[in-house]
């Protein structure tokens, strides 16, 4: 018995790239439904094969991708758009800093690459593997990352040109989509957390949804949502010192 858990650690330390895709797996059912969701959502919103591919590469991030095409439907301003998607992917500069300090011995552009990849799903598979482990290899974070780009990647082109098929995605809730993971997400968060930090929650979102209401009499929508969004975070790290 103790030999055979031997030989499987040996073979995570031996193929870490291998193990970080093992570990990946999980997590790529979100990935493919959401990712196939937003292919669909971009289709409607007019966008063709080339711009959801180069949003789907170059962005990659489910949130700030479904914005992109609400904000162009919109007519919003490219500016507008460029800083939402800007505010809305801030949170993965701090994701990177969280895990920086275990890749020093790397190069620079070896770290932009972890840094670039990293994602919600997989930061938070990174952290439990440092909870566990207190160590993370490089080539262990490069599997658990590419295997979440290249599936996010082939689910948005899939579910795009589903969309040439699906003309109203928002009769079958595809819309809804990400916004149902982000409540289910919101759901969890709450359930884990005690009473004090549970009632500290509650009452960030209550003063978000009272900011935005105020805030949407004197500006637009979107630009509503982001100002509330950052008076609620920075009211969060001041209760929090």
């Amino acid at each position: 018995m103790n030999s055979s858990v031997e030989n499987v650690q040996y073979e995570q330390v031996k193929h870490p790239f291998l193990q970080g895709i093992r570990d990946c797996i999980p997590t790529l059912l979100g990935y493919i439904s959401i990712g196939v969701a937003f292919g669909i959502v971009g289709s409607a919103s007019q966008l063709n094969m080339i711009e959801i591919t180069l949003l789907t590469i170059l962005v990659y991030a489910g949130s700030a991708q479904f914005i992109f095409c609400a904000l162009v439907l919109s007519g919003t301003p490219p500016l507008v758009i460029i800083f939402t998607i800007f505010i809305v992917n801030l949170r993965h500069f701090l994701m990177s800093l969280s895990v920086a300090s275990y890749f020093t011995k790397y190069s620079y552009l070896r770290n932009i690459g972890f840094g670039s990849l990293l994602t919600d799903e997989t930061f938070g598979v990174a952290i439990t593997k440092l909870m566990q482990t207190k160590e993370m290899s490089g080539r262990w974070l490069d599997g658990l990352n590419i295997t979440a780009y290249v599936a996010w990647i082939v689910s948005c082109l899939g579910g795009a040109l589903l969309g040439k098929w699906i003309t109203a995605p928002e009769k079958w809730g595809l819309d809804f989509a990400l916004i149902a993971m982000f409540v289910a997400l919101l759901v969890l968060q709450l359930q884990s957390a005690g009473k004090t930090r549970l009632a500290k929650n509650l009452c960030l979102i209550g003063t978000v949804a009272i900011l935005m209401y105020v805030f949407s009499y004197f500006m637009p929508l979107h630009l509503a949502v982001i100002l509330s969004t950052i008076f609620a975070a920075t009211i969060g790290v001041v209760m929090d010192r």
